[in-house]
């Protein structure tokens, strides 16, 4: 047996080696490559989460933020932990998680596993503290916002000389944007994060190291209802202005892109079966890239479908092979 944990230890290990060379590598290339390099951080954690348990998980969390504070610096590696690190080994920890479905009032030889509309919840509150706790570091607020505006303003002049901005038209602007790069940094890291969740999901059931079932995305992946309450929370802050709206939007941007990530699904499986379906989705997936109003009616479709659903597996005692997925 300790043997084993060894082994389980050292496995951790090198993926919290692989991730921070990730996140180093990611930190030399200020491109849109570097967030590709930031997610993929991620992987390592929840692959070896996913098939080797908490204690690999651990030891790869711990690896990576040790080696980002000795290479770099430990502001660093708190960010580096707060971004990636953590959040992957928790969503590892909460997709491993099963007990008796007869505790749910299910049958007696199955067991239900955490829900996959928990796991996103999760996801969006971790991703939401994330960005606040780093918004505290960096000092976020009008004197970070501010001089992109101006910088922004500064590039017109020299193109068009004429250009003369209204003051009130840039101090709206200069609002605008500083409550949008929270909100849109969160949104972007709920949907990366959970895109490298996916990829783990699918590698590990493909060495054959997971625990947890495949599920059918487009039926299961769906937001908590509470989760309704958190967005509206979100929603109502941002009136209140200051500190208080700068916390709301990343609660929209973050929640949001939740209800938009269970919105695609619903879109997936309301349209299964149907001719239409590729150019459909291709034009839905687009057209939500390019225009605001085609975005909000696919949150609008994830706000309007909230619930569970338990995937059920065998128990390891049972005789009976069924898998299936109960809604609640």
């Amino acid at each position: 047996m300790k043997r084993l944990d060894l082994k389980t230890l050292l496995t951790g290990a090198l993926a919290g080696l692989t991730a921070a060379l990730l996140v180093l590598g990611a930190s030399m290339q200020p491109s849109f490559f570097s967030a590709i390099l930031y997610t993929a951080s991620a992987l390592p954690i929840l692959i070896v989460g996913l098939g080797w348990g908490n204690a690999a998980a651990i030891s790869a969390v711990v690896t990576a933020a040790a080696l980002g504070a000795v290479l770099i610096s430990p502001s660093f590696a708190l960010i580096m932990a707060l971004v990636t690190l953590l959040p992957a080994g928790w969503l590892s920890h909460l997709a491993n998680l099963a007990r008796p479905a007869s505790e749910l009032g299910g049958p007696d030889h199955l067991l239900a596993w955490y829900p996959l509309s928990d796991i996103l919840l999760h996801l969006c509150g971790l991703v939401t503290i994330a960005v606040i706790v780093i918004g505290v570091m960096i000092g976020y607020g009008p004197e970070v916002t501010d001089p992109i505006v101006d910088l922004l303003i500064t590039s017109v002049k020299q193109q068009q000389p004429d250009f003369m901005p209204d003051p009130a038209a840039t101090a709206q602007t200069k609002s605008l944007i500083l409550l949008m790069l929270p909100a849109v940094q969160g949104g972007m890291w709920v949907t990366m994060l959970f895109a490298a969740y996916y990829i783990a999901v699918r590698i590990v059931a493909a060495s054959g190291r997971g625990l947890r079932p495949r599920e059918d995305i487009p039926s299961s992946l769906r937001m908590n209802r509470n989760s309704i309450f958190i967005f509206l929370a979100g929603l109502a802050a941002c009136f209140f202005g200051g500190v208080a709206a700068l916390i709301g939007a990343t609660v929209i941007g973050a929640f949001g892109a939740g209800f938009m990530l269970s919105g695609f699904a619903a879109l997936h499986f309301r349209t299964r079966g149907k001719d239409w379906r590729l150019p459909a989705l291709i034009l839905c997936y687009l057209a939500s890239m390019l225009m605001l109003l085609p975005a909000l009616l696919i949150l609008v479709l994830g706000l309007g479908d909230t619930r569970k659903a338990i995937a059920l597996t065998p128990a390891k005692d049972a005789d009976a092979p069924k898998q299936s997925d109960t809604k609640i």
